[in-house]
């Protein structure tokens, strides 16, 4: 097998890279197998000491523009535009910086509207900037295998994963890591992934066809034994939050097991943050480009050899920069079709589903307690809807994915289907005993916080996303909240009849949650009846459905129907002091707590007795 040697600019500075022959005649220079990496040169200057920059962008989720077309509207925290402005204004002060991505990069805001081209407009924007790494994350298996395997390929730069293996002949899919030679000093990257492709993905196994995810410490501590005296600065960019949704390995776990990481760049958690944790600097600069995470690190000659002084971390946030020119010009298409797609009327809502979405203030931007989560809404009741009558199942199930999901009054746009459905899930169809059923039920109600004597909210488990919390549609039931979780759900029934533990029933569900309900053994791939991807491809996309079914089944009209089939028991608001501390919400003098990454609203009940100055 012949190797060939290429040479690239990059930022305008010279890069070998080494990639193999497939014995076609092409290479890609993207996937690799173990021990052949090259090392990427930047900068030739004679230094004895000198401050090593890498910035970071993590779960862009389609953001080119500073606009979420979901909601038709600008938004002035995000989009690649402006994070090239402070690239470039970063670059004139250190021509060697290192720009890398880590993942979640090409789903999302509409960005898979060119997915039948050969690179998506997210790795074209990537290329003009000349970013140099590209980690790869769980989004990015959203969509055919090829559809990947396209833009890593077309991806200028280097795409890491050190735990995504060929389950053929043990290979790397991509990079585990890169090693840059800095003006002489030696950054290795080493990059790895959330592993659960497999469970998100379980209804569509042809996209990850081949490969198996690994255990991140357990890959990362493979590649750093295979490095071992080849890099002087040491980085770690992992798209996995601090802790890991699963009880796998997160950020925190990492800096733990491997101390000699000098900086670890997150991602998935969508969270805003810097600390500095076993000695080693943590970083994560939040979602769609609110900002650019850098490090700067000093390193200086010490006998011969590059040694780390100090590490410096902060967020450089694009709220008040002016996008870049060049790229608002070369992606404009991008926008323009965005835009038109979005407004496309697909319908009329003839009144708004629902009427207060903040329980407590009633504004249409939830601050306090989402409405949609406290008791049945019309949203939720159409998606099920939806999913019950496609799949012909008995029971359905969903969540919300923005707290302030709501259908207006007025036209019924493309962009309100994105606005109440976020993701390009597909429908999967179950076949599931109801004691499986049952389980199910009380690990969505574990979502609540167990309600208290005085208790004049209700509030939510902060380690729950409410993602997780799916409610219900075809079984009536009742939630108490006063007990712990796992013993919550009252009085099921289906049909008019108690649910039967032994009775198998049909189950409606995205592919998202029927991993959640195998990993759990709820139900196997065996019990599948129905995939709406596999009957309509990509017509078969919940969002696409919800318009399917509103023009053909209800005639082009939406009117909010709510089945109130379940409600939360074992609670008391109305105690004389609520309405006080209810006024106190609204005019900012109690502060509604969130989870510490800011994505869980919510999370601790506000109780009488923590003010008994109110009467």
């Amino acid at each position: 097998m012949k190797r060939i040697v290429l040479m690239i600019m990059l930022a305008g500075l010279v890069v070998s890279c080494t990639a193999k022959d497939n014995g076609s005649g092409s290479t890609n220079e993207n996937t690799a197998s173990s021990g052949e990496y090259a090392v990427v040169m930047k900068g030739d200057a004679n230094l004895d000491a000198q401050t090593i920059t890498l910035v970071e962008t993590s779960d862009l989720h389609g953001r080119i523009y500073p606009y979420d077309y979901a909601i038709d509207g600008e938004d002035m925290g995000a989009g690649l535009a402006k994070i090239a402005t402070i690239v470039n204004q970063l670059r004139n002060e250190n021509p060697a910086l290192i720009l890398m991505d880590n993942g979640d990069t090409v789903q999302d805001n509409y960005i898979n509207l060119f997915n039948d081209q050969e690179v998506s407009p997210m790795v074209e924007a990537m290329n003009a900037m000349k970013f140099d790494l590209w980690n790869i994350g769980n989004h990015e298996f959203n969509f055919e295998k090829d559809f990947l395997l396209r833009n890593v390929k077309n991806f200028n730069g280097t795409v890491l994963s050190d735990n995504v293996i060929s389950t053929d002949d043990g290979t790397y899919f991509v990079k585990p890591y890169q090693i840059f030679n800095v003006n002489g000093a030696r950054v290795a990257v080493v990059g790895a992934m959330v592993p659960y492709v497999p469970i998100w993905e379980a209804s569509t196994p042809e996209h990850f066809e081949g490969l198996q995810f690994n255990e991140i410490i357990n890959s990362t501590t493979k590649v750093l034994d295979e490095i071992n005296g080849q890099y002087d600065v040491l980085v770690g960019l992992f798209h996995v939050g601090r802790n890991d949704e699963r009880g796998g390995d997160g950020i925190y776990d990492i800096a733990n097991a491997f101390p000699q990481f000098d900086v670890i760049f997150g991602g998935h958690e969508h969270a805003r943050y810097t600390e500095v944790v076993n000695g080693v600097n943590i970083i994560e600069p939040g979602f769609a480009g609110w900002a650019l995470a850098k490090a700067d690190i000093d390193v200086a000659k010490e006998d011969g050899k590059w040694v780390v002084k100090s590490v410096s971390v902060a967020n450089l946030e694009t709220n008040g920069v002016e996008p870049d020119k060049a790229i608002l010009e070369q992606f404009e298409y991008v926008d323009t079709k965005s835009k038109a797609v979005a407004n496309t009327v697909v319908g009329q809502v003839v009144e708004t589903f629902i009427q207060r979405p903040d329980y407590i203030t009633g504004d249409a931007k939830v601050t306090t307690m989402p409405t949609a989560q406290l008791q049945p809404n019309a949203v939720i009741d159409l998606i099920n809807d939806v999913q019950l009558f496609y799949s012909g199942a008995d029971i359905s199930a969903a969540a919300f994915f923005k707290s302030s999901a709501n259908l207006m009054k007025g036209d019924f746009k493309n962009k309100d289907v994105a606005n109440i459905y976020k993701y390009p899930n597909t429908l999967i169809g179950v076949e599931i005993s109801g004691s499986s059923m049952l389980e199910y039920m009380e690990w969505s109600a574990a979502y609540y916080n167990t309600w208290k004597e005085g208790d004049v909210t209700v509030s939510f488990d902060k380690d729950i996303r409410g993602y997780n919390y799916d409610m219900f549609t075809g079984i009536d039931y009742e939630i108490d909240i006063s007990k712990e979780a796992g013993n919550r759900i009252v009085n099921p029934m289906v049909g008019g009849n108690p649910l039967d533990p032994r009775k198998i029933y049909k189950l409606a569900v995205n592919n998202y949650r029927f991993g959640t309900l195998t990993q759990h053994g709820w139900v196997t791939s065996n019990n599948k009846y129905y995939d709406s991807y596999e009957e309509m491809q990509d017509a078969g996309r919940i969002r696409d459905l919800i318009v399917k079914y509103t023009k053909e089944e209800r005639n082009g009209t939406l009117e909010p129907i709510v089945h109130h089939n379940w409600g939360l028991i074992g609670i008391k608001l109305d105690y004389p002091q609520a309405e006080q501390i209810y006024d106190m919400v609204r005019t900012g003098a109690i502060e509604i707590p969130r989870s510490e990454d800011g994505r869980t609203p919510n999370v601790k009940s506000l109780n009488i007795n923590d003010y008994p100055n109110l009467k």
